[in-house]
């Protein structure tokens, strides 16, 4: 079986092979550019494929995302939408978004910006915290197996922790919304509002000028679905009035973020270069290999992307 690898460059295939080797020799790992006959392919492991490239793969199997979103690869229109094309994911990828989502929680709680501000101005900037977590309720917009551990491991330390998703869902413990109807309900109830969605045409541009209006006051923000779901110009007006106290960004429009934008400088957000739940290398391996061994054998993979959903 051979896997073409697109994802950080040729210097990482050494790490690559060595690493999918260890899960299952038979797997034939070759950096993308070395495919040689373009029908001895049998899987693509990508992040951002030239537009065009799929299509020539003719016994192609199956496409995995190097990261969690699947954009980078459908935005191409001759994308092989006929096959597989399958998330990346695995225990250890929900457990770091989780310890992101938490970590950005306790950030806005304890308003740590403010403190990081002061450090290299040798400014003891001492204040009393007005909140708890138990008084922050945290709204996560999207309820996959990411949404899921990080809203299990935000009430563990306190949070109480609500829940949106397109469909109902009834999770212990949890109060839950679902579909439009609900939707304003779920922003109007949250303090600290967490996206987790991926970008569909529904979702994208999402948090607007009007969603940001409908939190309540000196409610906060973290993004770590796409950037593609703010619309940054609101999201800093209304951190300028005083409306939005605060904000965890992880994802842009466009990554790197340009260095002119005023993201990087506000008093009130934090950036992050999208690594909220970056796996390891060896763990992306055996994600891969594993949905090799099941594709192999007929069995079903997990996180395969619906093209009918947009997720």
């Amino acid at each position: 079986m051979k896997l073409l690898v697109k994802s950080g460059g040729r210097e990482a295939m050494a790490e690559w092979q060595r690493h999918f080797g260890a899960v299952d020799p038979t797997i034939e790992v070759v950096y993308w550019e070395d495919a040689g006959d373009p029908a001895s392919v049998d899987y693509v492991m990508a992040w951002e494929p030239p537009a065009g490239w799929l299509a020539t793969l003719p016994n192609l199997k199956v496409v995995f995302s190097s990261g969690a979103g699947v954009d980078h690869i459908t935005k191409d229109p001759a994308w092989p939408s006929q096959l597989p094309l399958v998330r990346m994911g695995g225990p250890d990828m929900a457990q770091r978004m989780g310890e992101f989502v938490v970590w950005s929680a306790l950030s806005l709680l304890r308003d740590t910006r403010d403190f990081a501000l002061g450090q290299p101005l040798k400014e003891w900037r001492y204040k009393e915290v007005p909140h708890s977590a138990a008084d922050r309720r945290v709204g996560v917009m999207g309820l996959g197996n990411l949404g899921l551990r990080s809203a299990q491991m935000l009430s563990a330390v306190g949070f109480p922790v609500q829940g949106w998703s397109r469909s109902a869902k009834s999770l212990p413990g949890m109060k839950t919304f679902a579909g439009a109807a609900e939707f304003d309900a779920f922003i109007e109830s949250t303090d600290i509002l967490v996206c987790l969605l991926p970008v569909t045409p529904d979702t994208a541009d999402l948090i607007d000028a009007k969603l940001l209006a409908n939190l309540p006051a000196g409610a906060q923000i973290i993004n770590v679905g796409r950037g593609q779901h703010v619309v940054d110009a609101d999201l800093i007006a209304a951190l300028d009035s005083g409306h939005i106290a605060g904000a965890v960004l992880d994802v842009f429009r466009g990554e790197p973020l340009a260095a002119e934008s005023p993201l990087w400088t506000h008093e009130r957000v934090t950036v992050t270069p999208h690594i909220a739940s970056t796996p390891t290398r060896a763990e992306k391996a055996e994600f891969v290999a594993r949905c090799i061994g099941l594709n192999e054998k007929g069995e079903a993979m997990p996180n395969i992307f619906d093209p009918a959903r947009g997720y």
